[in-house]
């Protein structure tokens, strides 16, 4: 009869016998024994210090003897404007958002490495035939003369340094090349072209102001011209140079009449005091009153009458074509000093691409750096190859 301790025991062993087996069909334990079984015999015991000495010596091999020597042109330039009235605020914002001669230095850089500079420089240098010349070292040059525009452009960026020094305020062009001539030349046609779209940019935006501003220049000087030709025809046909000035000397002569024609009234009240109604001397005083009266209904006629014609119509008429030929002139004249003042602008608006280190022309190749490469190489060889031992040897010690 099987005690319940025992019972419990030969339990356990079996859940314990399942575990182990669970473990060894794991395939964490089967992977880092295949790795054990390979990993182990190929580094340690063949050497992976002997596969870094070999990978050492063949960068030395290559940065010492067969890699092509490329000479470096540098020039330093900084974006200077005329225009002087569109400085920067000292704000708060305006510290985060950077000034205006780091955008346009901005502009620049990115103008420089982008692919229609390069298709430029192509036209001008012929940079294929230079940079896959098979005389040079195979991993420095490019493969195929006819490679496609993204490879080009990519060998472009890698043998062009274009950037902006935001301390200096300066954008920095280096250009490598397998001949100190065309190094130069690189450099030299990134500055000139730098500072040619540079003003292609500022004087663009003012020719299209200077252009809308000529055309509505021409635009107002004809509407001038019509609306004083339209003010001379009517002069013509009423027959008045002024219609005002009529106007008011009409107004003068109804106002003498009308005093004549008071004092008349009051000569006469004067006579009937001491004379009959029918006295000559009160006749004639009547006459005369009749007829300063018919004179001034004549002349108020011409000023006015419900039938129109009249001279006060003349006078709107006339001010209404004088005041719009005065509105036109004036907008002919605001139109000509925004002209002028848009020339000034896209005279004002050049900007100067003032170069601070001309192109230089190399004498001593700067790159490769063969000594450098050299030594960082080594290091992370012998670094690489230290990983890999101490890898195999945790291993083997797990395997054991």
């Amino acid at each position: 009869m099987v005690r319940p301790d025992r019972r419990s025991a030969q339990g356990l062993q079996g859940k314990h016998r399942r575990m182990i087996d669970r473990i060894r069909q794991h395939p964490l334990p089967r992977f880092i024994g295949s790795v054990h079984g390979w990993l182990a015999p190929h580094l340690v015991r063949r050497g992976a210090l002997r596969v870094a000495l070999v990978a050492i010596l063949l960068a030395i091999v290559y940065w010492g003897v067969i890699a092509s020597d490329r000479y470096v042109s540098q020039a330093d330039v900084v974006v200077d404007s005329t225009d002087m009235s569109g400085g920067q605020s000292g704000n708060i914002a305006s510290l985060f958002a950077g000034t205006r001669n780091d955008h346009e230095l901005m502009l620049m850089r990115d103008h420089l490495r982008s692919v229609d500079m390069l298709e430029k420089l192509e036209a001008k240098l012929q940079l294929r035939i230079h940079y896959s010349d098979w005389k040079r070292d195979p991993l420095s040059r490019m493969w195929f003369e006819d490679a496609a525009q993204e490879f080009f452009h990519q060998h472009y960026l890698a043998r062009v340094g274009v950037e902006v020094d935001d301390t200096a305020g300066v954008l920095r062009i280096k250009a490598q090349a397998y001949t100190p001539k065309m190094a130069h030349a690189i450099t030299s046609a990134l500055v000139e072209e730098g500072e040619r779209f540079m003003n292609d940019i500022g004087h663009r935006l003012a020719r299209d102001q200077v252009d809308f501003l000529e055309k509505a220049v021409g635009e107002m000087g004809e509407r001038v011209l019509k609306t004083r030709d339209a003010l001379v025809d009517f002069q013509n046909a009423k027959g008045f140079i002024s219609p005002q000035a009529a106007a008011e000397t009409l107004g003068g002569i109804v106002a003498r009449l009308e005093g004549e024609l008071a004092q008349l009234k009051a000569s006469r009240e004067t006579m009937l005091g001491y004379l009959s109604a029918s006295a000559p001397d009160v006749a004639q005083i009547n006459l005369q009153i009749a007829a300063i009266e018919g004179q001034m209904r004549a002349e108020k006629a011409r000023l006015t009458s419900p039938k129109g014609g009249t001279l006060n119509r003349t006078v709107e008429e006339y001010q209404r074509l004088e005041m719009q030929t005065v509105f036109a002139q004036d907008l002919y004249k605001t139109a000509l000093t925004a002209l002028e003042k848009g020339r000034i602008d896209a005279a004002r608006n050049l900007k100067k691409v003032s170069v601070v280190q001309s192109p230089t022309l190399p004498q001593y190749p700067m790159e490769p750096r063969r000594t450098y490469n050299i030594i960082v190489f080594a290091l992370s060889v012998l670094v690489l190859a230290g990983i890999l031992q101490l890898l195999a040897a945790i291993i083997r010690d797990h395997q054991d």
